[in-house]
C-alpha cells in the first residue's frame, strides 16, 4: 500500500480492507465506508480496486472514486437523516461540529457533506486549507494553490464559481488569527457574482490543529459596494 501511495485497499477476494496505519483514527470509518462503497455497487466488480492512474483510466477512476465516496455519504450520514437534521438551523461551523459529534465522522467530511447536501438553495461555499495565517503556515505552503478542497454548493458554482481558489483564501487571511486552535475568527465578505453585482457573506474558519475548516454563507446583496472592498 506504501510503494503504490494508497490510504486504504480493497481485497474482493478475501472481503478485507486494509488501511494505512498512519491513518488518524477519525478518518478509518470515512476509508472503510469508501471501500464499502466499491464493493456494493455492482459495476465495480471485476475491477482492480485500490488502482493507480497507470492502470485506470483517469476519467474511469475519478467515477468509480466518485460512486464510492456518494456511497460512503449515504451510509455514514444516514441518507436524509442528516439533511432532516441539518436544514433544520441556520449554517454554521457549530453546527457542523455538533453533526460531526452526532454522525461520529470527521467534521471535515461533515463540512464537505453539509454543503453538498444542506445548501438549501443557497450559495454556500467550504474550504480545507492550512492554517491561513502567515506566521503559521508550513514551509511547503503553495500561494498559487493554497487549499486542499473547495466545495461549492449548486447556486454558488453557478453564480459565484468565477472566483478563484486563492481570491477566496485571501479573503480568509484577512480576518484570521494566529491562534494554535479553535476559531480564527469570523467575517462578514463581500463577493462579486458573474455578473459584477456584490453579494455579503459570513464567513467563518476553525482549526482542528491539522487542517482550517472554512465555511462561507450567502447572506444577502450588498447595498453598499464603496463602502466595503469587494472580491471580483
Amino acid at each position: 500500500m506504501r510503494n503504490l501511495s494508497l490510504k486504504a485497499l480493497y481485497l474482493p477476494d478475501q472481503k478485507r480492507i486494509l488501511l494505512d496505519k498512519d491513518l488518524p483514527p477519525l478518518k478509518h470509518r470515512w476509508n472503510e465506508a469508501h471501500e464499502i462503497g466499491h464493493d456494493i455497487i455492482p459495476w465495480h466488480a471485476g475491477m482492480i480496486l485500490g488502482d493507480t492512474e497507470q492502470t485506470l483510466t483517469p476519467a474511469c477512476h475519478q467515477i468509480m472514486e466518485a460512486e464510492a465516496n456518494f456511497a460512503a455519504g449515504q451510509l455514514l450520514f444516514l441518507a436524509d437523516r442528516f439533511l432532516a437534521e441539518a436544514i433544520g438551523s441556520a449554517p454554521s461551523l457549530a453546527l457542523v461540529k455538533g453533526l460531526s459529534k452526532g454522525f461520529g465522522n470527521t467534521m471535515t467530511s461533515t463540512l464537505w457533506r453539509f454543503v453538498e447536501q444542506a445548501h438549501g438553495g443557497r450559495p454556500i461555499v467550504a474550504l480545507v486549507t492550512g492554517h491561513p495565517h502567515p506566521t503559521r503556515r508550513k514551509p511547503d505552503f503553495d500561494a498559487a494553490n493554497p487549499c486542499r478542497y473547495c466545495v461549492e454548493s449548486p447556486m454558488f458554482r453557478e453564480r459565484f464559481g468565477a472566483l478563484k481558489e486563492r481570491e477566496l483564501f485571501a479573503a480568509i487571511v484577512g480576518y484570521c488569527g494566529a491562534q494554535s486552535g479553535g476559531s480564527l475568527g469570523q467575517s462578514e465578505v463581500v463577493l462579486s457574482d458573474r455578473n459584477g453585482d456584490p453579494h455579503l457573506f459570513n464567513f467563518e474558519t476553525f482549526f482542528n490543529r491539522h487542517e482550517a475548516l472554512t465555511l462561507g454563507c450567502w447572506m444577502k446583496p450588498y447595498a453598499n459596494p464603496k463602502a466595503v472592498a469587494s472580491l471580483r
